[in-house]
């Protein structure tokens, strides 16, 4: 707890003093709250109204863990085949990178011509943005082994899938924590993004219609529950990691 609290008291300041920044100018300049809400007025507004928005969480966190627990098995699955079979991941390797080009906004009603309005075509979209820093960070990781060691288990009469195991394998753990990182904060955004589209409830939902309607400060309030618990799925992939990876020293953490 008190490492924790030394790691953490300064971006804590950093974060007050900017909404103190941000109260102040509001009131100085005397800005409409239509137009941009002082920090006092978006906290007032989201202790009286969260009735409203907590189903919303509920279904937007469903989508976005059920998303990133499959983009993830899928990018590393991809990652293992793609390392395993070298003409593949020849082949296939750029078809990776292009996937990442198209963007995730334009190809999301496609999505819904060929998947209607259902669960599939937002679980898709965050597939789409969740795999792809998964599989890059697990190649990685499976090609960056030490050639010392892979010398010495090729002589040691090792097979394939023994390299694979107790040296690649092990090797990518790291890489893949920093993908799955990145996933995780991605899995929010991407749920948001979905429900965009057309959804009965979320926090994409609840922020087109606060959108709509011109309360900004209900958008800062879907804004702040974004950033939140895109910060509590990074938290979570970083206490796995700490438990999964024992071996790694403390300064590289």
């Amino acid at each position: 707890m008190n490492s924790l609290w030394y790691k953490g008291w300064r971006p804590f300041l950093v974060l007050v003093l900017f909404f103190l920044f941000w109260e102040v100018m509001t009131r100085v300049k005397e800005i409409p709250a239509w137009l941009l809400p002082a920090p006092s007025v978006i906290f007032k507004e989201a202790a009286g109204s969260y009735p409203l928005f907590l189903p919303d969480i509920g279904a937007t966190l469903t989508l976005a863990i059920t998303g990133l627990l499959l983009g993830s098995t899928i990018g590393l699955l991809i990652a293992m085949i793609l390392h395993l079979i070298p003409s593949l991941r020849n082949a296939f390797y750029p078809l990776l990178i292009l996937s990442q080009n198209v963007p995730i906004i334009v190809l999301a009603p496609l999505l819904v011509i060929w998947f209607g309005f259902g669960f599939l075509p937002k679980l898709l979209i965050i597939i789409l943005v969740c795999f792809f820093p998964v599989t890059i960070a697990s190649l990685d990781g499976f090609s960056n082994v030490p050639g010392e060691l892979l010398h010495y288990m090729r002589m040691s009469g090792a097979t394939r899938f023994q390299i694979f195991a107790k040296l690649e394998l092990p090797n990518a753990l790291s890489p893949l924590f920093s993908g799955l990182k990145i996933a995780a904060t991605y899995s929010v955004m991407g749920a948001v993004i979905s429900e965009w589209l057309g959804a009965e409830k979320g926090i994409g939902v609840f922020m087109t219609l606060s959108s709509s309607a011109f309360r900004t400060d209900r958008v800062f309030i879907a804004i702040f529950i974004i950033i939140f618990f895109s910060m509590l799925l990074y938290s979570v992939i970083v206490m796995i990691e700490k438990n999964v990876i024992k071996w790694k020293v403390k300064g590289e953490r």
